[in-house]
């Protein structure tokens, strides 16, 4: 089973970078789209609807900004579309959307960056902090799940170019990077005080590369693509009962052409 992440940074200008004569080449079983900037009426059809694959958007109010998506070929069992009671906010905003086939759950989640000002870094924190009962809920399911997105958070040193500059900004925070300890319960923290303990997920890509400098996100700005001054901050995050799942010589990051600042993330899956 291929699955694939991919931010688009806009669904509409990526459908103009190429994305969608990309995707029947990777021939992926289910994508999930993030940050789609565009309102239902707006991506009516193709390519935006592709023929092999079940649709499904969870658009933002807000015209313009955010939005989550699926793309599958087998039809799912259930669709969720947000997150729900107690998260009314974040649904407001589409940041999530998941799919259910058998035991199998995979969804799409764009967290919000705090970047542009102290409040959004606020709203952010405190989606995690409301997140994690939903994590545990999903861990002790017993379902196989993928949690596909752009976390905008980086966990590792060595998953952003330049770490020591970045120690004060969103995304590279210490307590950020301490709930991605606890989300991957890991035993080799590079930060003290940590909250310790587990959420039961993975980290997919890790599973089949240990490689440095594996970035799925740089800046705009100045050179940051052609000197790979990124950030690993787009994950597929799986449940334990994945964690052996991870078929080695996916894909992983597509970085041979440019549909968004960020690269899709290929994985495949024994499933």
């Amino acid at each position: 089973m291929k699955v694939i992440s991919a931010n688009l940074n806009g669904i509409r200008a990526a459908a103009r970078k190429g994305f969608y004569d990309w995707l029947p080449k990777v021939d992926a079983d289910v994508i999930c789209l993030q940050e789609l900037k565009a309102q239902p009426d707006q991506i009516e059809g193709l390519p935006y609807h592709p023929e092999a694959y079940h649709t499904y958007f969870h658009a933002a109010e807000k015209k313009g900004y955010s939005g989550v998506g699926i793309y599958c070929k087998k039809k799912p069992d259930q669709v969720h579309i947000g997150l729900g009671k107690g998260f009314e906010d974040v649904d407001f905003e589409g940041r999530y959307i998941q799919a259910d086939f058998g035991n199998l759950s995979v969804a799409s989640l764009y967290m919000p960056s705090g970047s542009s000002k102290e409040e959004r870094q606020e709203f952010k924190i405190d989606m995690m902090g409301r997140f994690e009962a939903r994590l545990k809920e999903l861990a002790e399911s017993g379902r196989q799940v993928i949690i596909c997105g752009d976390w905008n958070i980086v966990h590792k040193k060595r998953d952003i170019k330049n770490w020591r500059g970045n120690q004060k900004r969103s995304g590279f925070l210490p307590e950020e990077r301490q709930w991605m300890d606890w989300l991957y319960g890991d035993t080799e923290p590079e930060l003290e005080g940590g909250r310790g303990g587990n959420a039961g997920f993975h980290d997919a890509f890790r599973q089949i590369n240990d490689q440095d400098e594996q970035y799925t996100w740089w800046s705009n700005r100045g050179q940051a693509w052609a000197n790979n001054t990124g950030w690993r901050i787009d994950y597929q995050v799986i449940s334990d009962n994945l964690k052996d799942k991870v078929v080695a010589g996916s894909d992983l990051i597509y970085k041979d052409e440019r549909f968004s600042d960020h690269a899709p993330l290929v994985i495949e899956y024994d499933i």
